[in-house]
């Protein structure tokens, strides 16, 4: 069916001109964004197959060139689905910009969009300053899957060039579980120990998972 063959008042345009943005399902979302399907294909159609075969996440994993592999995905519309993902990843680190981490849950907010998807494991250092705002961050170290390892002359090097008040440790698990390994708490105990021994604050260490996260200070 062409996208002519449907009743103008059911497609995804002219349901968001009429009812608003918020009332369009995600695959309607998703037609209003790649705008035509294919000779074989509407766009609705092409929306409902794609996020039937992928999840929002697993899409928003995808490269250009995973995307191209998809049937019906050309360069534009691979490129239309990456720009509109990290449209999305930047608006959320926009919304974090200024504000002072209190908890935990501030530095999930903050690192997540950042970290989630990634395959390996990247620790994240975070410098504040006085008043426990981010001045930066920075990758420090990138693992495989299972190990990620941290040197506490890279952490702190980092630490003292950024003149920081005090630093959070962020690291992501890629299997999406937070649950901190044997090797988390070892390089934990030994990064804290070291902070102590040179008078820069490690507030905390948190772990982050796919949609939730592990913090060492509330744990302890």
């Amino acid at each position: 069916m062409r996208i002519k063959d449907i009743p103008k008042e059911n497609r995804p345009r002219e349901r968001l001109k009429r009812e608003g943005v918020e009332v369009l399902s995600n695959s309607e979302l998703l037609a209003v964004v790649l705008q035509k399907g294919t000779r074989q294909e509407n766009v609705i159609d092409m929306s409902n197959r794609l996020l039937s075969r992928y999840s929002l996440e697993e899409l928003s994993r995808c490269s250009l060139t995973e995307l191209k592999e998809i049937p019906g995905i050309g360069d534009a519309k691979a490129m239309q689905i990456l720009a509109l993902f990290e449209f999305n990843k930047r608006h959320s680190l926009s919304k974090q910009n200024g504000k002072p981490i209190k908890s935990a849950k501030d530095v999930f907010d903050y690192a997540h969009p950042k970290l989630n998807g990634l395959d390996k494991e990247h620790f994240m250092i975070l410098h504040l300053d006085t008043r426990n705002k981010v001045i930066k961050d920075e990758i420090i170290s990138v693992g495989t899957l299972n190990s990620s390892i941290v040197h506490p002359r890279e952490v702190f090097k980092s630490a003292i060039k950024e003149s920081a008040n005090a630093i959070i440790l962020v690291h992501n698990h890629p299997s999406g579980d937070p649950q901190p390994s044997e090797e988390d708490k070892a390089i934990t105990d030994k990064l804290f120990s070291a902070g102590e021994l040179l008078s820069i604050k490690v507030l905390d260490h948190v772990i982050i998972g796919k949609d939730q996260f592990y913090s060492f200070k509330e744990k302890h």
